[in-house]
């Protein structure tokens, strides 16, 4: 049967829309202020009603890393839908490549686990073929150049399980990220000291994302007084290059959020958490492997504070920031967190609410808390 989601602030493609959501099953059937007959109504007058927010970075939460077994992969991203993440993709950092390969076949399983509602699009693999220049909080010792005796097994077996691949394209001629595309694989250059003719060589194999732009991303440097632009300068220049960034308010101040908003706009930024297992736990101290960290002013840091340590944002708060303090209108800001990174992932019935687009749809409060979260039409 019918049912239908009745407010004054549906967030569509065209804009805020006073009406009703119709949907059945697990798809929208239509958005429009028509008055059917319905089984069951939800009323969310003067709240947000929008689609379901698609993390594509995220290495955990609720205390759950993504890179260990199947009940960790399975119980972070309900942790994460909690917070309206409909779609998610679980972030394996690097480590051995035997260890990455273990954690794609968790993620594979939980895919499969019905717990998990379809909610897991799959793995990104955020190493090992990274710059250790630009390691930031990644481990250095297991920084290497693409090995197609590593990676060409794995996509065989496991390609359908690996949604995306970061990695440093000044380390690649052109043929992993070719492999990647190969086996419907999206590559994104991430922990990169790429120049501009490494980004153009990559774009031209495929690579069409940074991943969390200006953290561990080139900039303009100067070779004997001549400057070649970076990876941030190279992805303000392509038209047909995305961005991500991580919208937590502290790894990106909101001046600079705006700035990339302004230069990128919202048909090319996604939003992502790329939240630690910390996030949505009540630890103020630890380790992380070897590493010693606090938790303060709402970010993860390194013991002596010198640098950031990871973030534990989820993805309503990415929302607020942009809203709250980038002054970036609901509209758009919605759009980065669903139909931009629908498309960037190639989901065609994901990231809007339109006829024969899936029921994850979302209601949250004036202040963009999530009230309630609808997966496939089910409440959750």
């Amino acid at each position: 049967m019918m049912k239908r989601i009745k407010s004054n602030r549906i967030v569509t493609p065209a804009g805020l829309f006073d009406g009703f959501v119709y949907y059945e099953g697990k798809t929208v059937v239509e958005v429009s202020a028509a008055d059917r007959p319905v089984s069951e109504e939800y009323d969310a007058t003067d709240l947000y009603v929008t689609p379901g927010f698609i993390d594509t970075h995220t290495h955990g939460g609720g205390g759950f890393p993504f890179e260990g077994e199947v009940e960790d992969i399975v119980s972070g991203s309900l942790f994460h839908l909690a917070h309206g993440t409909t779609t998610i993709c679980p972030t394996i950092s690097a480590a051995p490549f035997a260890d990455m390969a273990r954690s794609v076949e968790n993620v594979a399983l939980a895919m499969k686990d019905e717990r998990t509602l379809e909610t897991i699009l799959g793995a990104h693999m955020e190493g090992p073929y990274l710059s250790a220049a630009q390691a930031g909080a990644q481990c250095p010792d297991f920084i290497t150049p693409p090995n197609p005796d590593e990676y060409l097994p794995l996509l065989e077996k496991h390609g359908d399980a690996i949604a995306r691949w970061s990695y440093a394209p000044e380390h690649d001629d052109g043929s992993f990220a070719r492999a990647l595309t190969a086996y419907g694989v999206l590559p994104s250059a991430g922990h990169t000291n790429a120049i501009y003719d490494d980004m153009v060589r990559a774009e031209e194999a495929g690579c069409h994302l940074v991943t969390h732009l200006y953290s561990c991303t080139s900039t303009i440097t100067r070779d004997h007084g001549f400057r070649r632009l970076g990876v941030i300068e190279s992805a303000y220049l392509s038209d047909n290059m995305d961005v991500e960034i991580i919208c937590d308010g502290k790894h990106l101040p909101p001046e600079l959020i705006r700035l990339i908003y302004k230069i990128k706009g919202h048909e090319h930024i996604a939003l992502v958490t790329d939240s630690l297992a910390l996030a949505g736990t009540d630890l103020k101290e630890g380790k992380m492997q070897a590493t010693e960290f606090i938790i303060e002013d709402g970010v993860c840091k390194l013991r002596d504070r010198s640098a950031f340590a990871g973030s534990i944002a989820t993805a309503d708060r990415l929302l607020r920031v942009a809203v709250t303090e980038a002054d970036i209108p609901v509209t758009y800001a919605v759009k980065m967190l669903t139909e931009t990174p629908a498309r960037i992932m190639g989901l065609k019935t994901k990231g809007k609410l339109a006829c024969d687009m899936d029921a994850d749809i979302l209601i949250l409060d004036q202040d963009f808390f999530v009230k309630q979260v609808f997966k496939n039409g089910v409440i959750v």
